[in-house]
């Protein structure tokens, strides 16, 4: 099983949570970034269908494989404001 953090930070004039270097949309409020965080989390949990994936690395380059749909990660929040 893998394994995904979402950090919740400071970003653009208000809140939000990043997952790596990606950041989510911003948000107005720690709470309302950290709400969003709890949903995409729980979004994690639910299996879907196993089906083919493309996505492309920070080089730029593109790799396909096999998404299974019931291989989903543990999730953990990060929230250094609260001493999570």
């Amino acid at each position: 099983m893998s394994h995904i953090r979402y950090e919740i930070v400071e970003h653009d004039g208000g809140w939000a949570y990043k997952l790596g270097d990606v950041f989510s949309e911003t948000h107005p409020t720690h709470e309302s970034a950290l709400a969003a965080a709890r949903d995409a989390a729980a979004r994690q949990s639910l299996s879907g269908e196993t089906r083919p994936i493309a996505y492309q690395d920070k080089s730029g380059r593109w790799h396909e494989e096999v998404a299974q749909g019931v291989d989903r990660p543990d999730v953990e929040i990060d929230d250094p404001a609260k001493g999570s």
